[in-house]
């Protein structure tokens, strides 16, 4: 089940198409059955029989139902270039790093006699590539959306709240509980 953080990876991953996905339908169901080997696979994928899929690959329909046309979409983009992903990826993993924009509530253990109230907090942080690649092996591992948000916060806790250690040492833990939006760079 996909959550913010996997839909945040995939905007991401969709940004650096390098060329567009096909346009027309014929096109993308023939992209599809290329992917997926055979009509009957694409049909599985998309929610319709393998004669819909072999009609619209003919160009026999010219249109598909609203909500089979996203579920299209989506099964093209999803595939739509692996090695530019795979590059990007390995790129953010070993030099660049990720950037993360958000608008969450952000809940921490801290010492007593300061504030451990969770609260919005907007923030645009840059983290390290060992923050990407730890993202990117969890996603890949199959991790949940609250495991990955621990990789976040983890990150979060110690280059924004602790500034690298100049900070706030005594911050035991940063918890991300409310997300409003999230978006990743890389």
């Amino acid at each position: 089940m996909a959550g913010e953080i996997d839909d945040a990876i995939e905007r991401a991953d969709r940004e650096s198409f390098t060329r567009e996905p096909p346009k027309t339908l014929k096109g993308r169901i023939g992209y599809l059955i290329r992917q997926l080997g055979s009509a009957r696979a694409v049909a599985q994928e998309i929610g319709v029989t393998a004669d819909s899929v072999n009609r619209y690959r003919r160009g026999a329909r010219k249109h598909a139902r609203p909500d089979v046309a996203a579920k299209i979409d989506d099964a093209v983009r999803a595939r739509w270039q692996p090695q530019v992903r795979k590059r990007r990826h390995k790129q953010a993993a070993t030099t660049r790093g990720i950037t993360v924009e958000t608008r969450a509530r952000f809940g921490y253990t801290a010492p007593v006699g300061t504030t451990d109230d969770g609260r919005f907090r907007r923030l645009t942080v840059h983290l390290p590539p060992a923050y990407a690649r730890r993202l990117f092996d969890a996603r890949e591992a199959g991790a949940s959306d609250q495991e990955m948000r621990g990789i976040i916060a983890e990150g979060f806790k110690e280059i924004y709240f602790q500034d690298g250690g100049a900070r706030a040492t005594g911050l035991t833990d940063v918890a991300i509980t409310d997300i409003d939006y999230l978006d990743l760079d890389y």
